[in-house]
């Protein structure tokens, strides 16, 4: 190789490695496997051995973790948390035993999992949790205190009053946890995390420390930063170990000595053969050489230590055969195909189902019933086909059903979407998430009808449809757990008060594509009445200023479906009120469009556009030259140098409001 071919390799690896760093450490989104990242780190570093001129300082070699968005106040670190140097086979461990021998003669190691999680920093004064930080760049993190003392297995008093510590540990979420998250997620139509490591990073950095505390996060800490003023002088890491658990903290229960290198490999290997019957994830194992002295003789260099190294599992890959394709209809409306394999053992359980998520999915890598795969367990915890070996003689490309397998409606799939799904709202195998969509703020606004009191509801009163909700009753609401006679009645009082909605909030509530709030406010406005709506072609709706071809169409298409027809009947039967209301009171704008920007002086943005909408005008979002006013407050920005460029009239807040006089 070259070293003008060197040069753009390593620039290539460099801009691959740094946009997975903030995928994975800023944005808790990873886009490829920690394994495909390890792989790509050991390439750079190899490169960067062997032409060391073209090695720059700032390499993604030469950083410890990443820095992360700046939502939190910073903390720079007593004591530098460094990262430690990877391993993937057992003669680098060897080679790691032989670099330690040559400057200590009789080390003795420790070993012990290594978790995946988010690494942070405990301090406790006089035996009180005072600070919990993340690693961040290994010399300041981020200062996430309350969050932290939300862990319950933090302990908040230390059974000895130390006058000062400071621990460092991993955050962590169970398998349990993580499955419980993703399963909430999906109901709310939020994207979930990928991974265990991913879901307790995005959980800690909450704003909200209720919602951290939701998550059900935990923490094994195994290392003492600092101590000062203990009465026992602690001077190797198995009895700091043994210190940090008489003073309640929780460290791992599977850490050993031992003085060789043998013995240590083989411990990792048995810590490797458990790792699937493990309730926390772990991605390896942790060497570190045990006296403190002898670390201190050892030294680190820029990024890590030398007396410490990490053994990372490599993904554990299986064939099977793909006996069958399911398919389920999520709460979302989802079509998602599950493989059923012949059972195989992967790290440490049987795996016989995995999800093969779309029709692209299956397409791209040409799954077929009959197909010999190989399967691995992505994050040791999910498992997932990684290539298709051979496909059977007779076999034909798979693909995935024209009719939901639930209720038998033609499925639909939206435009830049990789998902199909069921549209019908009465789908039986998505009653809960349009329950949810329904009672939302946006939507229907029924207060005091959340997630976790409609399940309940879908449970004990076989509530399955938007139309149930009007014929609940207080009386029925009082033999349900966590209803007593107020709150029933403050319930079915807020269920009736909904019925009074304006048009614009029932069309967002049934939930049709690509009609968000502002298009059915717009379609209420133009049709005034559900009937009219319903009997509007899709020319007449594509008309309609702002819509184009695929909303007229999915418009169209809903209204056309039985079911929906019937959910409509119902709900005019319990007395939804199907009127649009007008907003416009005067037309003096009428055909004119405006733009704000800034922040203005009395009025927030949606104050001034609701009365550009009352007086007939229209509010976008950007500037063109069907633009006929900008109206601009403080601190405008490019929208106001585009309307200067174009010649579009400029408007201060106090000239809108004489406009309207």
């Amino acid at each position: 190789m070259t070293t003008e071919q060197a040069r753009q390799q390593m620039e290539d690896l460099r801009r691959q490695i740094e946009y997975h760093n903030k995928k994975y450490y800023t944005e808790d989104a990873p886009e490829i496997s920690d394994y495909e990242y390890d792989m790509l780190y050991r390439r750079l570093e190899n490169l960067e051995a062997a032409f060391p001129e073209l090695k720059t300082a700032d390499s993604p070699t030469e950083k410890v973790g990443a820095s992360g968005y700046n939502t939190f106040a910073e903390v720079t670190h007593t004591v530098p948390m460094e990262s430690l140097h990877d391993s993937f086979s057992e003669e680098e461990l060897r080679d790691f035993d032989r670099r330690v021998r040559g400057v200590i003669p009789d080390p003795v190691y420790v070993v012990e999992p290594k978790f995946d999680g988010l690494s942070v920093a405990l301090e406790y004064v006089n035996g009180v949790y005072t600070r919990g930080s993340t690693r961040g760049d290994g010399v300041t993190g981020e200062d996430v205190t309350l969050n932290i003392g939300t862990i319950r297995s933090v302990p908040k008093t230390l059974k000895d009053p130390v006058p000062f510590l400071e621990v460092r540990g991993e955050v962590y979420m169970s398998d349990e946890s993580f499955t419980k998250l993703c399963e909430r997620q999906e109901l709310l139509e939020e994207k979930p995390f990928k991974n265990p490591r991913n879901a307790a990073a995005g959980s800690l950095r909450q704003k909200d420390p209720k919602i951290t505390a939701q998550r059900e996060l935990d923490i094994y800490v195994f290392n003492i930063q600092v101590i000062e003023g203990d009465s026992g002088a602690i001077t190797n890491h198995h009895d700091a170990l043994r210190r940090l658990e008489e003073l309640g903290f929780v460290v791992s229960p599977l850490y050993c000595r031992s003085g060789d290198i043998e013995t240590v490999i083989e411990k990792i290997r048995e810590i490797g053969d458990q790792r699937g019957t493990f309730p926390y994830p772990i991605d390896g194992a942790v060497v570190k050489v045990d006296d403190f002295a002898q670390r201190t003789a050892l030294g680190s260099t820029a990024k890590f230590p030398r007396w410490a190294e990490a053994y990372k599992y490599p993904p554990e890959e299986k064939e099977t055969t793909l006996l069958d394709i399911e398919v389920a209809v999520g709460r979302t409306g989802v079509l998602t195909p599950t493989g059923v394999f012949e059972p195989v053992f992967l790290a440490g359980t049987t795996v016989s189902r995995a999800t093969l998520h779309n029709q692209d999915f299956i397409s791209e890598k040409d799954i077929r019933i009959g197909s010999k795969v190989v399967i691995r367990k992505a994050g040791e915890i999910i498992p997932e086909v990684v290539s298709v070996v051979s496909n059977p003689e007779d076999s034909v490309p798979y693909r995935l059903p024209t009719v939901c397998p639930s209720c038998g409606e033609e499925i639909t799939r939206l435009e830049g979407e990789a998902a199909v799904r069921c549209t019908n709202p009465q789908c039986p195998a998505q009653i809960l998430r349009n329950l949810i969509h329904y009672a939302s703020r946006d939507a229907m606004d029924i207060e005091g009808l959340g997630p976790a009191a409609l399940e309940q509801l879908t449970e004990a009163l076989d509530v399955h449809s938007p139309a149930d909700l009007y014929e609940i009753t207080a009386d029925k609401l009082m033999q349900l757990e966590r209803f007593g006679k107020k709150s029933a009645e403050n319930l079915v009082a807020a269920i009736a008060k909904s019925k009074q909605n304006d048009l614009s909030r029932l069309l967002f509530a049934l939930g049709i594509p690509h009609i968000g709030a502002k298009a059915a406010k717009t379609l209420s406005e133009t049709f005034r009445s559900m009937d009219a709506l319903i009997e509007a072609g899709a020319e007449q709706i594509a008309a309609i200023d702002g819509f184009g071809g695929i909303m007229a169409e999915e418009v169209y298409a809903f209204f056309r479906k039985r079911s929906a027809l019937e959910l409509i009947e119902r709900l005019k039967a319990a007395g939804v009120n199907m009127q649009g209301e007008s907003t416009v009171l005067d037309t003096r704008f009428l055909g004119k469009t405006f733009v704000l920007t800034g922040t203005l002086p009395t009025m927030s943005r949606a104050e001034a556009s609701a009365l550009i909408e009352k007086n007939g005008g229209k509010v976008s979002g950007s500037v063109s030259k069907k633009t006929a006013y900008v109206v601009a407050g403080e601190e405008a920005g490019s929208k106001l140098i585009k309307a200067q460029t174009l010649g579009i009239p400029i408007l201060t807040e106090a000239e809108l409001l004489a406009m309207m006089e």
